[in-house]
């Protein structure tokens, strides 16, 4: 859908709710080094278990950081995060570092590999991190389809095995039925093997002019 398909069919596409128009970001190499040293220090804030000392001085340091990137604090679609597609998760640390392999008005395919920072318990994956990753694979699908802006209404997710860390894992998503403002959605997710670690199936709807 180009601009002027998504202003043809709601003149306030880029009205709703205040919705920022999110364009691709392109930070600086800097960028994505930072990125894959916050996600290892996430890993290790869940897993190191370092004497008293060795904490403070991590805190220090934390602390360096916190007051170095504070005064470039930006609104919501302007910092680079969630908008540099050629990085793992989009450059989002929310999310997990997922990559896109397919995405079309068929489905949106993606790769994801969890760490110990999305552990639950016995080295699996947090069952309240898949309900994330599919909720934004969903809106990658209205995306892909050509949809207008759309919020969740619902989402449910069934899981089927145990979904495991340090696994690269295919996630796939499609439309399975639209009607009106109403689009019904359901992804997969697989361990290399093709077993079925959980599914999901949600209702997206497209939101109202004016609507958060």
């Amino acid at each position: 859908m180009t601009d002027r398909d998504e202003y043809e069919l709601d003149p306030d596409y880029y009205k709703h709710g205040g919705f920022p128009k999110f364009e691709v970001a392109r930070p600086g190499e800097g960028f994505g080094r930072f990125l894959t040293a916050m996600r290892r220090a996430q890993d290790l804030a869940v897993s190191a278990d370092p004497d008293p000392d060795t904490w403070s001085a991590a805190a220090d340091l934390a602390d360096q950081l916190v007051a170095l990137l504070g005064p470039f604090e930006a609104a919501e679609g302007v910092g680079p995060a969630n908008r540099v597609p050629s990085l793992p998760g989009a450059g989002s640390l929310l999310m997990p570092p997922y990559r896109v392999t397919q995405f079309d008005s068929d489905a949106v395919e993606l790769t994801v590999r969890f760490s110990r920072f999305h552990v639950g318990g016995n080295y699996a994956v947090h069952g309240g991190v898949l309900p994330l990753t599919f909720d934004s694979v969903f809106g990658m699908v209205i995306h892909a389809t050509g949809r207008p802006i759309s919020r969740t209404a619902f989402l449910h997710v069934d899981y089927r095995s145990v979904t495991p860390i340090d696994t690269e894992l295919t996630v796939r998503g499609w439309l399975r039925e639209a009607e009106g403002r109403k689009a019904f959605v359901n992804a997969e997710m697989r361990d290399p093997d093709g077993t079925l670690c959980a599914e999901a199936h949600g209702l997206m709807v497209r939101l109202l002019p004016g609507q958060p």
